[in-house]
Formats: structure tokens, sequence, C-alpha cells
């Protein structure tokens, strides 16, 4: 049994601590926002904030967050109203939408540390977390967006 904190929840899984973080949130906590991508932490679907820090949930085995604080996009905001959720909108960001939460969830822990990035410290940041769509100008627009809302 592994115990930690998501999105502002106490919460025990009884899974093998093993177990990759993406399962235990999408299969024991039934929060489906965070995606399986690649299985293998490469393109980002999957990401979530492990004690502010943007993580592939993938590649973090449960053992690995006992005692900690995990947020999921479900967790960002309660109702979508962060600047980046409202900018990803206004933007038109989404096309298939797979990889959307896990952008978010990198942008935001961007924002966080910088609230007002450059956009080369954007694409920077953002190296990583792959959009099969390709709409990459619309993800960086939404990010210098939100910049100007926090």
């Amino acid at each position: 049994m592994v115990a930690f904190n998501i999105n502002g929840k106490r919460v025990s899984v009884n899974a093998e601590p093993d177990t990759p973080l993406l399962w235990a949130i999408r299969e024991h906590l039934k929060l489906t926002g965070t995606k399986y991508g690649c299985g293998a932490g490469l393109c980002g679907a999957c990401t979530v904030h492990v004690n502010g820090k943007a993580v592939r949930s993938c590649q973090t085995a449960l053992y690995e967050v006992d005692g900690a604080r995990v947020t999921t996009i479900e967790g960002l905001s309660p109702d979508s109203s962060h600047p980046l959720q409202r900018a990803w909108i206004s933007e038109q960001v989404p096309q298939c939408g797979y990889c959307q939460s896990g952008q978010i969830m990198k942008a935001a822990e961007l924002l966080k540390r910088n609230p007002k990035p450059s956009r080369d410290q954007i694409v920077a940041h953002m190296n990583g977390n792959i959009c099969r769509c390709g709409t990459y100008t619309r993800i960086v627009a939404a990010i210098q967006r939100a910049s100007r809302e926090v």
C-alpha cells in the first residue's frame, strides 16, 4: 500500500510498489486526464507534477511518490480556469487533444518557476513533449498568453 496526496486529497493505492504511477492514477484512482502515450517517457503525454516538479508518470514507480504531493490535470484547477487552460482554448491549441494534458502540466511547471519566460525559454522547456498534430506554434502562443495573466 502506497499513500500519497493527489490533487489535494490523501489516497492509498494497493498495488505493487514498482507499478508505474500512470497506471495507479488511471486504473486505481480513475483519473483519466493523464494519458498513456509511449510508455517509455519519451512523449510527455503522461506528465504530472510530483512535489511541484513535472515528471513522466509512466516512468515513475509508485513507491517513488510515497508521501508525496501529486497533481494531475484534474487538480490544476477545479473548473478549468487555470490561465493555461483558458489560453489553450483561446489559441485553439488542441486538434486531437491527446497530448494536451501533458503539455499543459509541463507548461504549468515552467510558469510556476518563471512567470515571464521568453519564447526561447518556452521552446527549450517544452522540448520533449510531443504533439503529433504539430500545434507547437499554438502551444508557444498559449504559454505566452498565459504568462501575461499569471
